[in-house]
């Protein structure tokens, strides 16, 4: 009788109307044992829609839009109204409404009305967008079980407990309990792509009681109770119970397949719905996470208020003097007496004058707050982001077709001003590409390769190193291990064939790896979690341990020269339990039985993890294994130990028990599965270690060095050895022998012996005290170092343990002390918690902009707890690019996004917000002037349409094509001379002094602009012989003031291309056609104020007069300063061009770059490098030759020439103040 969700209509009821009785009485009973959902866990009837009805789950319709027809425009309103910018002119357009406005409202209306249609329009667009994409998938169908058949429903029609059959390659519409499918065993493929990124195939695992229900007939009579936690956001957990006739069945993740995923590789499954709608863990994972703002932002947001209290203070002033000039003598003023005088013009309450006037000059002077300016510069970072940053073609990573990618546009400028890098190792500096290369077996080393550090390490100690080609050469991916001793079955030679043995299958059987393909060595995959499993099983089967074949229950290994040379034999290993690999317990486990009984726990891990747990004795071979141990992480190799322990029936059964208890829990289900593993992951008796080499990726150690020389300080947290973190740190260039290195290690003997007694509050205890005296004697040394005159640079080696007690809070600043004065930091053996603790660390405790840069699940929180987060899209799926700000390919372009396009976002956001403060500061400042010649009165100088339009058209254009087209060098000089980059760690071109000198400017500019104007005419006539009036002296300085904030962008400018002139040209160009169009409109009486008014001007030839020397004036003093900066202070970046520009004229004989060259000539001048030392140690790692970034090959790019130039690079030496800062 099917129990699932019944089609609507009269019609069907009718028909089914016995049925649905018959169903309801004999359900009475059940109905009385639903329970009201526990807080902690929730209850589904699987194929029982009426029971499930009491709890009220929500449905699977899904709705990511922000608004609906109703709630768009209060609430798209509202959410502009949260910008104070927008706030402000709010509250400006309602005081020009007002009496005392001086100005009409369009004045103020119009531009903010402008800014909010165009972000509401942007806001629309982006949420129809959304609206589409929610139907179309809320509308995908599927086969939902019905009536003892499956039929055909909209995703949007499920509920929870609904059984539904999902097909090959389609997607999961909700989150489901896999129950069973066509596969044998129980078994189907997954594709998680949409969830993590990663398009590797998993494996689930129904549960075998549930495995027959694939019919529509046997499906429809299934019953069951799942019992499981509430929803969340943890993809990967998942803990619940399946009840089937009184049977309580664990759940893991093995069942949960996830909504947004695809089958692959499938028939068809079936599955009970669990999680439906908003509560399915892809969409509690939708959620954004909280955006950030750049440090420039924060400090624009400084200046705003800044602005505003330059408004008040302006205002504050023409109100003390409006009540100062208002008295008897001006009793003109008062053109009403009694009741219906003006208020604003009473001598008799000066008082009320001040107030009322405060009011009508903030509605006069309110474009000293730029309105426009936030619009502005969103444009120009999505703009950034979405066109140069996602197009760099150097950025471009060919071999897995990988882009650079901007998640955001909101940290552009602030990736030019990161001082600090933490950086993951696996993955991030390395390939992550793993290799088997060396091995220990039972105390002796196997593996005659070299690896690339221990090349680097004997170039570093002056040793020549002869690499004899390796046989393994012709292996597969891998394996790259050479040592005929353990090849084609010579092992079974060896003084220890029983341990070989039992090494090779513990590489076969203790992994979760999953076969693919064809049961053949030549064509078979392996879909494994890591690149290290993966490389393990490939290992045993070159060894002749051939995993081919996996089932829920079962491995099946091909062993060949086992009993004797050249027998082959399929060996079946009964898999019972797995105790899998996390973060915390760093160690897998599996439990199996042989074909023969023979019961044995694998186990594999970190060497601290699995020497805590062996058996008493054979302390020769644990000596020897350590150094072997050290060896390996000497030469840069991961390394993992392998362990095992046989267990006896009767003991394995009662653990059994306590697995199975711990298992079906529904709290806490995690921490019990360690305890009980705790209890048979002991005594154990060790079998050897793994060495994998994971090689540097290309162009790592130059990267880095060029950072160096940028003034970035670099610290790398892995959770390798100490050897082998020191060593690839020397093979990446991050510390090399000339430095001064402090190493702060719990692998001293002082502290093994406290280890050894078993007491952890003494060893806390001494833990802590160690670490505090080594911090403070390594803190005593840098202060000594500090006061010396010269000498070596210095790096801190810090492992997990040490680095737990040295973020306590009483150490913590003694190690922030201690590392700042460090160039490099390496932390190993950290955990992911620690990672994200380091970072905070230095980004709350020192203030500084930092960026941390990962590629795997662990660095997630390290990426989110810096400024700017940047992910690495490799080996490891895509949660840290999920996570991030920025995604590169490789480690290497992490130069090209800093140093070229951080540092032009930089610069470029700098020079838009301080033309902005400039221009409206200026414009406003003229009307100020004004005042004081009317008495405080609160008259308008200019036309309302005037200073509507200012910042809207006539201004708006040029700054946007500075913002994106601005560069100071090209991208090659960049890179060539990257200490330019400290001038952004510095700030320098948005300190508060570069503030007061474009305020002064400002100022002076505005004296420049009204006074001239209103000087030169008085005595000045137009045509017709009448004296200019109010309204032509205020356009003629309007002009003015257009015409010398547009060039004087120009000067600012240190790339010009024809998109300014078209801008500066076409926004002057601009005004005067809206002026000849206004001015030629007959308007209303009162608004007739610029009528013919051009017109009139433009027939005299003072107007064209004023037009060239009042900008030139106002300019000059502008000319002046700029000429003596870069002759007397010149900013780095100046110094450069002037190099740039002299060998180019030892060359060409040629004052500008375009004159004479085509632009692929221009960019192939090699830039002379700046001299520096080299560095003892010696990468290995191959950069490719060249770099030229192709934004260098705009079209109509020039560098404009300037007076001084000449003189300067005459005078110029190939010395610079660059070198000398470090």
């Amino acid at each position: 009788m099917g129990g699932g969700w019944r089609g609507s209509g009269s019609a069907a009821s009718t028909s089914r109307a016995p049925m649905l009785n018959r169903i309801s009485s004999c359900r009475s009973i059940r109905l009385g044992q639903v329970q009201p959902q526990a807080p902690g866990h929730r209850t589904v009837f699987l194929n029982d829609r009426d029971a499930n009805a009491l709890a009220k789950f929500k449905g699977n319709s899904v709705s990511t839009t922000k608004y609906d027809v109703l709630t768009f425009l209060p609430k798209g309103l509202f959410e502009q109204f949260r910008r104070v910018a927008n706030l402000y002119f709010l509250m400006i357009s309602i005081l020009s409404c007002t009496p005392i406005s001086p100005v009409s409202p369009i004045t103020n209306v119009l531009p903010l009305s402008l800014v909010l249609l165009v972000s509401l329009i942007k806001e629309a667009w982006e949420d129809w967008k959304r609206f589409q994409n929610d139907k179309s998938i809320n509308n995908s169908s599927i086969d939902m079980l019905q009536d003892q058949k499956w039929v055909n429903v909209p995703w949007k029609k499920l509920q929870a407990g609904d059984i539904v059959r999902v097909k090959q390659d389609e997607f999961f519409p909700a989150d489901l309990i896999f129950l069973a499918s066509t596969n044998p065993d129980g078994v189907c493929y997954i594709e998680t792509a949409n969830l993590d990124g990663e398009t590797n195939l998993k494996i689930r695992k129904a549960l075998e009681k549930t495995w027959d229900y694939v019919s529509p007939e046997k499906v429809s009579a299934f019953r069951g109770e799942l019992q499981c936690e509430q929803p969340n956001n943890s993809l990967y957990t998942f803990t619940g119970n399946l009840i089937i006739q009184k049977q309580t069945l664990p759940l893991s993740p093995n069942q949960l397949l996830l909504r947004g995923c695809s089958l692959r590789n499938t028939q068809y499954i079936v599955g009970a719905v669990i999680f439906t709608g908003h509560e399915t863990k892809v969409m509690m994972n939708s959620m954004k996470i909280p955006s950030k703002r750049s440090t420039l932002e924060k400090k624009l947001d400084k200046l705003i208020i800044a602005l505003f209290s330059t408004l008040l203070c302006m205002c504050l002033l023409g109100a003390i003097g409006s009540g100062i000039f208002i008295n008897e003598k001006y009793y003109y003023l008062r053109f009403e007496s009694g009741k219906n005088s003006d208020p604003q013009s009473d001598p008799d309450n000066r008082f009320v004058v001040a107030v009322l006037t405060m009011f009508t000059l903030i509605t006069l002077y309110s474009p000293i707050i730029p309105i426009s300016l936030y619009v502005s510069v969103e444009m120009i970072k999505f703009i950034q982001s979405n066109k140069f940053i996602n197009n760099d073609l150097h950025m471009y990573h060919a071999e897995s077709n990988t882009p650079a990618q901007a998640r955001t546009s909101n940290l552009n400028e602030e990736l030019g001003q990161v001082e600090y890098i933490f950086s993951d190792k696996t993955g991030t500096l390395t390939r992550n590409l793993m290799e088997f290369f060396k091995c220990s077996i039972s105390g002796e080393v196997y593996g005659t390769g070299v690896s690339e550090i221990e090349i680097g390490t004997a170039q570093r100690n002056g040793l020549k190193v002869e690499i004899k080609k390796s046989s393994a050469e012709a292996r597969e991916k891998g394996f790259n291990f050479d040592d005929a001793r353990l090849m084609r079955g010579a092992w079974r030679n060896e003084p220890n064939p029983d341990s070989c043995r039992e090494f090779f299958r513990c590489l076969a059987i203790c992994h979760t790896v999953l076969p693919e393909g064809e049961e053949t060595p030549e064509k078979i995959r392996y879909q494994a979690a890591s690149p290290d499993e993966s490389a393990l099983v490939v290992a045993a089967k070159n060894f002749g341990f051939f995993f081919y074949k996996r089932t829920p229950t079962m491995i099946y290994v091909r062993e060949s020269h086992v009993e004797k040379m050249g027998k082959i034999q399929d060996v079946p290993y009964e898999i019972l339990n797995v105790l899998e690999f996390n973060s915390t317990r760093k160690r897998q486990s599996v439990v199996c039985r042989y074909p023969e009984g023979r019961l044995v726990l694998y186990c594999k891990g970190a060497d601290n993890v699995i020497y805590e747990r062996l058996l008493d004795g054979d302390l020769d071979l644990k000596k020897r294994t350590r150094e072997h141990l050290e060896q390996f992480g000497a030469a840069g190799l991961r390394t993992l130990c392998l362990a095992y322990r046989d267990l006896t029936p009767d003991m394995y059964e009662k653990w059994n028990e306590k697995f199975i208890q711990a298992k079906s829990s529904l709290r806490d289900r995690e921490k019990k599965l360690d305890e009980v593993a705790e209890l048979i992951e002991k005594d154990l008796v060790l079998i050897g270690s793994t060495a994998i080499e994971d090689k540097l990726q290309e162009g790592v150690p130059e990267c880095i060095d060029t950072l160096f020389r940028a003034g970035i300080k670099m610290w790398v947290l892995t959770g390798d050895k100490l050897e082998t973190a020191i060593n690839i740190a020397y093979a990446c260039k991050l510390i090399n022998n000339s430095m001064k290195q402090f190493i702060i290690s719990s692998e001293i003997d002082a502290i093994r012996e406290v280890e050894d007694r078993g007491d952890q509050v003494e060893l806390a205890r001494f833990m802590k005290e160690t670490v505090q005296n080594e911090l403070k004697r390594c803190y005593e040394e840098v202060q000594e170092h500090l006061r010396s005159v010269s000498g070596p640079k210095l790096a801190l080696i810090i492992d997990g343990k040490c680095l737990m007690y040295a973020l306590d809070p009483s150490l913590r600043v003694m190690l922030l002390n201690l590392s700042l004065n460090c160039s490099a930091v390496v932390c190993c053996r950290v955990s992911p918690l620690q990672k994200a603790q380091v970072t905070s660390l230095v980004k709350k405790g020192a203030n500084r902009i930092t960026l941390s840069i990962g590629d795997g699940a662990n660095d997630v929180s390290m990426i989110q707890a810096a400024h700017v987060g940047v992910g690495i899209s490799g080996q490891e799926g895509m949660q840290a690019v999920m996570a991030s700000d920025f995604a590169v390919a490789q480690f290497r372009f992490l130069a090209d996004l800093l140093l070229v396009h951080g540092r032009w976002s930089y610069l470029r956001i700098c020079k838009v917000v301080t033309y902005f403060y400039y221009k409206n500061l200026t414009f406003t400042l003229t009307q100020f002037w004004f005042t004081f010649r009317t008495g405080f009165s609160g008259q308008r100088f200019y036309d309302d349409w005037f200073q509507s339009l200012y910042n809207v058209m006539f201004t708006a254009l040029p700054v946007i094509v500075l913002g994106l087209f601005e560069k100071d060098v090209s991208a090659s000089l960049s890179k060539k001379y990257p200490e330019l980059y400290k001038e952004g760690i510095r700030n320098t071109f948005f300190k508060w002094r570069v503030v007061v000198i474009w305020a002064f400017f400002a100022i002076y500019q505005s004296l420049v602009l009204y006074y001239f104007v209103i000087a030169t005419s008085t005595k000045g006539m137009n045509s017709s012989g009448k004296i200019f009036g109010l309204w032509d002296v205020s356009t003629m300085a309007f002009t003015c003031v257009v015409v010398t904030v547009n060039l004087r962008l120009l000067m600012m400018c240190d790339t010009i291309t024809r998109w300014h002139h078209t801008t500066v040209g076409g926004s002057i160009l601009l005004w005067f056609i809206f002026v000849f169009i206004y001015s030629g409109i007959s308007l209303p009486k009162e608004q007739k104020n610029i009528y013919l008014v051009i017109y009139a001007l433009m027939s005299t030839f003072y107007f064209y007069l004023v037009l060239l020397l009042v900008p030139v004036a106002a300019l000059f003093g502008d000319f002046i300063y700029q000429g003596v900066q870069r002759w007397v202070f010149p900013y780095d970046y100046q110094i450069v061009q002037e190099i740039h520009r002299h060998e180019i004229d030892s060359r060409m004989g040629s004052l500008q770059i375009g004159n004479n060259l085509t632009p692929e000539e221009a960019r192939s001048y090699a830039i002379r490098q700046l001299p520096g030392q080299k560095s003892k140690h010696t990468g290995f790692a191959f950069d490719s030759p060249g770099y030229e970034s192709f934004f260098a090959s705009q079209a109509g790019v020039s560098i404009p020439q300037k007076a001084w130039d000449v003189a300067r690079r005459a005078s110029m030496k190939p010395r610079s103040k660059l070198s000398q800062e470090n």
